[in-house]
């Protein structure tokens, strides 16, 4: 595995804590069971042949994608060297393709994908950045493919409110602007997605999760 990242980034724990804490405060902060479940199901619910995951981060959902389309190539990504190690370590036992790469620039032939996954990256990445990745899951999917999103909403009360704003701490005032004010939905829509709809909304130590999916044109 290449030993050197392909441009900068914001690691999966934020910008001030370190990688292995990433998976222990996943567990304690974000109800991991309950949104990755539903996240996985709307995947599976497709049948897809081929997945790709975008940000893979430590594998989690990686695995549980893996044993919910057991039959579907599965290639998942990210740009971060080290915690795709760790990912690869923790999913040895499976059949995965791993690369490195940046979710703005896939080594991924157009119209090949039948699901993209993009779980908690977007609000990693400054607006520019952001809608590229966008642009980028559109050009891999299959015409009828669908983008499934997990990612940050706009907080509904302040406790909400109080809670994201320390993952925007964390994670960048300006990456996560959007996430605050509810435009992600808008941003799909921008990117040229059709039917994006918003399927589920978890309320969680570091604020709303939301759910999502779109499908790129026909």
């Amino acid at each position: 595995m290449p030993s050197l990242s392909p441009a900068p980034f914001v690691g999966a724990a934020g910008r001030f804590a370190p990688t292995a804490l990433y998976d222990p405060v996943m567990a304690l902060t974000m109800r991991e069971g309950a949104w990755r479940s539903k996240l996985v199901a709307q995947v599976a619910e497709d049948a897809p042949e081929h997945v790709v995951e975008i940000g893979c981060g430590t594998g989690s959902v990686t695995r549980r994608l893996v044993a919910a389309v057991p039959d579907a190539r599965v290639t998942a990504s990210d740009i971060d060297p080290d915690i795709l190690s760790r990912a690869a370590r923790k999913s040895a036992d499976l059949d995965i393709e791993w690369l490195l790469a940046p979710a703005t620039g896939l080594p991924i032939a157009d119209d090949t994908a039948d699901a993209v996954v993009c779980s908690l990256v977007l609000h990693h990445l400054d607006p520019e950045p952001k809608a590229a990745a966008l642009a980028e899951a559109r050009r891999v999917l299959k015409p009828g493919g669908r983008l499934h999103v997990a990612d940050w909403g706009m907080p509904r009360d302040p406790v909400e409110g109080l809670a994201f704003t320390g993952l925007r701490l964390l994670d960048g005032w300006g990456r996560t602007r959007q996430h605050a004010t509810g435009a992600l939905p808008a941003l799909l829509r921008g990117a040229g997605f059709d039917g994006v709809v918003t399927h589920h909304r978890f309320r969680t130590a570091w604020g709303a999760l939301e759910l999502l999916s779109a499908e790129a044109p026909q």
